[in-house]
Formats: structure tokens, sequence, C-alpha cells
């Protein structure tokens, strides 16, 4: 029988701070692309209201069953997203000299996306279920860091560097959470730090030069450092208020790069300058906050889990992705989460926000 009670704890302002934002990606997309309409951007933003529209649908579907049924999937969803990876490796389309996508016809999938969603399921699986007093130590981490360590590596290998670090930050976040030994952290990243020179060695020369130019912007303004060096142009020229809608020098001439996906931001503030970046941000603030929120009235610690996993992600996308293109961080190819262009990464996004709700709506079931 249905229960009224979850239409009654129907999460409306989550809801509508996705539409917002959602709304916000579709208008700078339309101007991202107003340049570049003779290679078929114009088509960019009606794509994006085609990825919101599935998202939507597939966040409404993500209510309909109790979150509890996840505990029961997590490792054959984790196992079948693996499978996505090694099948990217296999038969993947490359672009730009990765190889990151599956192709289905007329759409593309990034196996990455998924198996973000399932490693955050299955961590909450994990540690949900560890009945383990004090603090976890390294030893008890075994068992997840292999979790972790199998698509991080068949990520690296792609090479899609950047979503191969997002994935350790992220599940890093959820082991912070859990309350782990801080000796153990310490010991951890020493090991981190002596694998550097290793990890160094196995970067493509593209990338190492990304953070060669990082440290000195000016050893090749024209090459490895035009992008950034345009991305600050671009903001900078913003100022307060910005040149309006579909006035950015920048933009419109084409000179920023990649503008549509990893500088859609940096096409925000040049249009909109300080108050209208200052505004998405803090939507993005609210997001993160509420879903917080929801987090800590979560009846069981797997809910919990699940929405901070899920928190992480759209919190190191939004800090990973604004430092990038103001030159804090070198360029790792990281999209601004809900608002870049790109299916599946809407799509994946919208039906984890599915999780948050599902758990958001079901709060009450320990209740009388």
């Amino acid at each position: 029988m249905f229960d009224r009670r979850l239409i009654d704890n129907f999460d409306w302002i989550l809801l509508a701070i996705l539409m917002v934002i959602g709304l916000l990606s579709v208008f700078n997309l339309y101007s991202a692309a107003y340049s570049i309409r003779s290679i078929g951007g114009s088509q960019i933003y009606v794509k994006q209201i085609c990825w919101y529209g599935i998202g939507f649908l597939i966040l409404l579907l993500m209510t309909t069953f109790d979150y509890h049924a996840l505990d029961r999937f997590a490792y054959p969803l984790f196992f079948i997203s693996l499978i996505l990876l090694v099948a990217v490796l296999k038969i993947g389309k490359v672009t730009h000299g990765s190889q990151r996508w599956l192709s289905f016809g007329y759409f593309y999938v990034q196996p990455s996306e998924i198996v973000k969603i399932s490693l955050i399921i299955v961590l909450a699986k994990y540690f949900s279920k560890a009945e383990k007093m004090g603090n976890y130590r390294l030893r008890d981490l075994l068992r997840p860091l292999i979790l972790i360590a199998i698509p991080f590596i068949m990520i690296v290998c792609q090479p899609d560097l950047g979503t191969a670090l997002m994935l350790l930050i992220l599940c890093f976040t959820i082991i912070i959470f859990v309350n782990v030994n801080w000796k153990s952290i310490l010991i951890f990243l020493c090991i981190a730090l002596l694998a550097a020179p290793f990890l160094w060695i196995t970067l493509q020369e593209y990338q190492k030069q990304r953070i060669i130019t990082f440290l000195r912007p000016d050893l090749d303004p024209l090459g490895a450092a035009y992008h950034v060096t345009q991305s600050k142009i671009a903001i900078g020229s913003g100022l307060l208020r910005g040149k309006g809608f579909l006035k950015g020098t920048q933009t419109r001439l084409h000179f920023l790069p990649e503008q549509h996906t990893d500088f859609s931001f940096s096409v925000l503030a040049e249009e909109w300058g300080f108050v209208g970046s200052v505004i998405l941000l803090f939507l993005y603030l609210f997001l993160i906050l509420w879903c917080l929120n929801i987090a800590k009235n979560s009846k069981d610690k797997f809910g919990t889990l699940i929405v901070v996993g899920i928190v992480a992600s759209i919190f190191w996308h939004l800090t990973i992705n604004v430092s990038m293109v103001t030159g804090l961080l070198p360029v790792v190819g990281i999209p601004l989460v809900l608002f870049s262009y790109g299916g599946s990464s809407v799509i994946s996004t919208m039906a984890a926000m599915g999780l948050i709700m599902n758990v958001s709506m079901r709060r009450f079931v320990f209740q009388e």
C-alpha cells in the first residue's frame, strides 16, 4: 500500500534549488554556444535541456523505492560499473587523447560518473555495517582502500587523471567522516607523498606541462597557460556587474576555450560579474547545507553516509572547478557539476540527488 507520508515529506525546496541551477545552466550554455553556431554549438543548450529533462525523471524514479534496498545491491552495482570501465578501455571512444566514453548509438556514456555513485553506496554499506568501537585504524581500512584503488587505477589508465583524483578525494572525505584515527591519516598522507615521484613518471606529457605551467604561468602564456590566462581575463573583465548577457568579448570572440564545459563559470563571470558569480556560488552553498541537514536528520548511518558522499562530490567539483578557472589550481578537466554541459554528469548527479531526496522522504521510518 502506498504511504501518503512520502508525498507529505517530498523535498520541494531541494527540487526548486536544482531547477534554478538547471535554468541558469541552460541560459549560460546558450550564451557560451552563441558564438559557435557555425559548428553546431547552437544545439548545446538544447541538448542540456534534454539531459535535464531526463535527469528530473530519473530523480523522481529514484524516490519510488526504499533506499535501504541499495544495501543488498551495493556490490552488484559496483561490479557492473567496473565492467563498464573495462569496456571503456577496450572499445571506448577516444577524444583528445583520452578513452573515457562508451558509444550507444546517438549518445555517449562516461562510466566514471556511474562509478562515483556506486562507490559511494559501497562505502556507505561497508561503514554502516562495520561494528567498530572507537576510531578506524589503517588496517581496518584495507578492504575499502582496495575497493577505491581498483576504479582509481582503471580511470588513470584512460587516462583521466582529474576524475581519478576526484574519486580519491571524494572517498577520502567519506573515510575522514567515519572517524578515522589521525595517526592513520598521517601515515596514509606520508605514503602518498612518497609515491608522488612515481606518479609523476606515469603522467602524460601534457599533464606534466599543466602542473609546471600552474607553478610558472609565464613560461608558456600562448601554449599550456593559454586556457587559464584567457579564463582569468574573462573573469576579471566582468568586474562587479558584468558586461551583460551575450556581450562577453572573451566568449563572443571565442578566446575562451572549452567555454561550455570546463570554463562555463568563466562565461558567467564575464557576463554577470562578481554579483552573478556570488549568486551562483550562494545557490551551491545553500544546496550543500540543505543536503547536509538531510544527512543530519537521517535515521540510519547508511542514509547519512550516502548523502555525505554525494555532498562531498558536489563540494569538491565546485571547489576544484572554480579554483581551476581562477588559476588557484592546475587545469585538470573537472567540470562544474550541474552547470557545465555534459549528459553523463547531469544524469548521474540528478540520480544522486534523487537518492538524497529518497533519504529525506523516509526520515520518518523509525518514528511513531
